[in-house]
């Protein structure tokens, strides 16, 4: 009787087994799966957030270089202005004018750094002048920014095509003017070369790795430069490239994952289009180099989840120590990827200051005025803008030199600065000895009287300038308040850009009233 009694305990205890058993088994394989689920999701968000990094890092990196080609090319066409100036007010036939033309087209030569040389030919494309000790045997009449400048009547600057210089054989980028007689008369063209060298020299300090590439391009495709640097690509078309056609897409910034035209390779590419010539700047890194150290991350987690569940069907007293194994490469990923973002904030910032001064460039000056401008409109609030510029800077600068002239900007910039007293106050150079002050809720006589201290602070520095009046150098400044809403007296809108142009309008009264003064306005006294 027990033994049969005992058959159907032990029949039933089999069965409730056999329920935990299975149990068992589909718990650890389901955690099993969930281990694997979890890799396979976080290894995906990382790819993604790798590349949305390096997106990030490539558009800043193209950012900052398309400044620094402005900043370039502005500088060459600043010089050439000049020298059109001189010219044209002077003549090169003249014999101590033509002398001091010289002595100045060398001096800037041997000055700006991106300067290969300058030049002025005649209407029949004879070399006048030169920066360079050479004969003037040469005929220039056949380049392309000559017969641009013969056949067009535009007096605005042209950023030509690049050449192979015939004085010295190395590779240029032309920036040239034309001249005209005084009937508008075609006399001929100023020309000054950009060493294809110096875009070298200043993208090969940038890291885009093994197979990256940085390109400077017209907006017409014509090759510029390419790093990695290879002379037969030079002045070739690429507008079927990658670059080219996202900039017909996409307008003048713009990113994209594309295979390059030239090599085949797939890039994460950033470009961005200058804002005031023709040119664009363009970097890339390879897809392969930017998810190689993902890729390695990933295996080495995978390899640690492949032997965390190889262990869990075994050893499941191992998994709390692989989960932390797991957790500590992760926060090494999440190091990395702050660095990165700490990296990517410090080129943010070099592209919203200008280098020479430190100060807000005139980009972000921009910016902030659009803003406060619509802030003013909703507020009622007045908003107050003060254009200021260095009275007599070029005699400063033909008198001390530029390295004087520099130092003389940073301090008057120093001076702006240390005058404007609240945080939302703005102080920006707006381009060569021009600076500008924003001025929020700031009422026409707030303006006026933070000019007036600008303007003996400027003073107060006792910098000498021979060329100035007052002995010292001093500043003019026109002072523009826009009343809330910014409409005038008979009701015309004021815009951003009409309040510069009225700034500017008052600065130029107080240049013709004799300098180091300044000049106001406001909306109410506006026709």
């Amino acid at each position: 009787m027990l033994e049969h009694s005992a058959i159907p305990e032990i029949s039933r205890l089999t069965a409730a087994k056999r329920p935990a058993v299975r149990n068992a088994v589909l718990f650890v394989i389901g955690l099993c799966l969930l281990l694997l689920a979890i890799q396979i999701s976080d290894s995906w968000r990382a790819r993604k957030e790798r590349l949305a990094e390096v997106a990030v890092a490539t558009a800043n990196m193209s950012h900052a270089l398309a400044a620094q080609g402005e900043s370039a090319v502005r500088v060459v066409d600043t010089v050439l202005a000049g020298v059109v100036e001189r010219v044209e007010t002077d003549g090169v036939d003249n014999g101590p004018a033509r002398t001091r033309l010289q002595l100045h087209l060398k001096n800037m030569a041997s000055q700006v750094e991106e300067l290969h040389g300058l030049f002025v030919f005649g209407a029949d494309g004879r070399w006048l002048m030169t920066s360079q000790d050479r004969t003037l045997r040469y005929n220039n009449a056949d380049r392309e920014y000559f017969q641009f400048h013969l056949k067009h009547r535009d007096r605005s600057v042209h950023v030509g095509k690049p050449v192979r210089s015939r004085s010295t054989g190395a590779w240029v980028l032309p920036v040239s003017r034309r001249l005209d007689h005084p009937d508008g008369a075609f006399a001929g063209v100023a020309l000054g070369t950009i060493r294809i060298a110096y875009f070298s020299t200043l993208y090969e300090s940038f890291n885009v790795g093994r197979a990256g590439v940085v390109m400077l391009t017209l907006d017409d495709g014509t090759m510029v430069y390419r790093l990695p640097h290879n002379d037969s690509l030079l002045g070739t078309n690429v507008r079927n490239g990658p670059i080219h056609q996202m900039y017909l897409s996409q307008g003048p910034i713009g990113s994209g994952m594309r295979r390059s035209k030239i090599d085949g390779i797939e890039r994460l590419y950033s470009y961005r289009h200058l804002d005031t010539y023709p040119l664009i700047v363009a970097t890339a890194q390879s897809k392969q180099e930017i998810l190689e150290k993902w890729l390695q991350s990933m295996l080495t987690q995978a390899a640690i989840t492949f032997v965390a569940i190889v262990l869990l069907l075994g050893f499941g007293w191992r998994l709390v120590r692989q989960i932390m194994i797991r957790d500590h490469l992760q926060n090494e990923l999440v190091g990395a990827r702050e660095q990165l973002q700490e990296h990517n904030r410090a080129l943010t910032l070099l592209a919203d200051h200008d280098g020479l001064t430190g100060i807000a460039n005139r980009r972000r000056f921009e910016t902030v005025l659009t803003n406060e401008k619509a802030r003013a409109a909703r507020s009622g609030l007045p908003l107050s803008i003060v254009m200021l510029d260095v009275d007599h800077f070029k005699r400063f600068n033909d008198t001390y030199g530029h390295v004087a002239g520099d130092a003389c900007l940073r301090q008057v910039a120093a001076a702006l600065r240390d005058n404007l007293a609240r945080p939302a106050d703005l102080a920006a150079r707006y381009g060569g000895e021009e600076f500008v002050a924003l001025l929020p809720d700031t009422d026409p006589a707030g303006a006026r009287m933070i000019a007036e201290r600008i303007r003996c602070a400027v003073m107060a520095l006792q910098v000498t300038h021979a060329g100035n009046d007052a002995g010292v150098v001093t500043i003019s400044a026109g002072v523009y308040t826009s009343q809330g809403a910014g409409l005038t007296g008979n009701g015309t809108v004021i815009t951003a850009s009409k309040l510069l142009e009225r700034a500017d309008a008052l600065l130029y009264q107080a240049k013709m009233s004799g300098r180091n003064q300044v000049c106001g306005g406001n909306d109410t006294a506006a026709s």
